[in-house]
């Protein structure tokens, strides 16, 4: 299972909300590019970069922030934020991303995320962020009014590679993975899932991975956790390897 560790960039700094909500930030360092070779140099094998900016205003805002961290770690970053025209996409790879996540548009013009993997194939990803199993839009300001696992299943027939599952009720609380719903979302998709959101310490992880046995769970994104020292992400990193979570 492979250990996403989280750079949500608002302002130019690394910060964390909690429960998607703006008004519930704090902030954890003033330069994402050097948390991004913190994480690189504990052993972390991939990035998940979130442009918190961008998300709000409907449009990248900070690529010139995110190819800094692309070139301090000099591993694989998949990013998401505001990225809603196929020009985003293009803008986004130029800046060195290796996946494009895209979010609100899929519930919007699912259309356009199937000519996005037309073009990009498998660096076309959807995050599907949920709010009492329905998909939120506009930095989850918004009920998007469909269904978590109905809208999985659409992007999964639009040709989308994985789906990132982010509970948003969970997100930055600390309060475990919700499990079951990741499961059921990954079943019903038929594509590999990404865990997202609430992530509190190794159980969260070993839970997943059980659930992974009969169901596409291919990884976990760390948050909150690792920024607080809950868990240490060298150490998850080796178990998560190693299989002894």
């Amino acid at each position: 299972m492979i250990i996403y560790p989280a750079i949500d960039i608002r302002g130019g700094c690394c910060v964390r909300l909690t429960e998607g909500r703006f008004d519930k930030e704090t902030v954890f360092a003033d330069n994402p590019a050097e948390m991004a070779l913190k994480w690189a140099a504990a052993g972390a094998e991939y990035l998940h970069v979130v442009d918190l900016d961008g998300a709000l205003a409907g449009k990248p805002v900070n690529l010139e922030i995110v190819s800094a961290i692309v070139k301090a770690a000099a591993i694989p970053v998949q990013l998401g934020g505001g990225i809603r025209t196929l020009d985003n996409i293009g803008e986004v790879l130029e800046a060195g991303v290796s996946r494009v996540i895209l979010g609100s548009i899929a519930v919007r013009n699912p259309e356009l995320v199937r000519e996005a993997c037309r073009q990009f194939g498998n660096r076309i990803v959807v995050g599907i962020d949920a709010r009492d199993g329905q998909a939120a839009v506009d930095g989850w300001e918004v009920s998007g009014g469909v269904g978590a696992e109905e809208l999985a299943k659409k992007m999964a027939e639009a040709g989308v590679a994985r789906i990132i599952y982010t509970d948003i009720s969970r997100d930055g609380t600390l309060q475990g993975v919700n499990v079951t719903a990741t499961a059921s979302l990954a079943k019903a998709a038929g594509i590999p899932v990404i865990a997202s959101g609430g992530v509190k310490n190794l159980d969260d992880i070993t839970a997943l991975k059980a659930a992974n046995i009969d169901n596409g769970i291919e990884g976990v994104i760390v948050g909150k956790a690792i920024y607080t020292g809950a868990i240490d992400l060298a150490e998850t990193i080796r178990l998560a390897k190693e299989g002894a979570v």
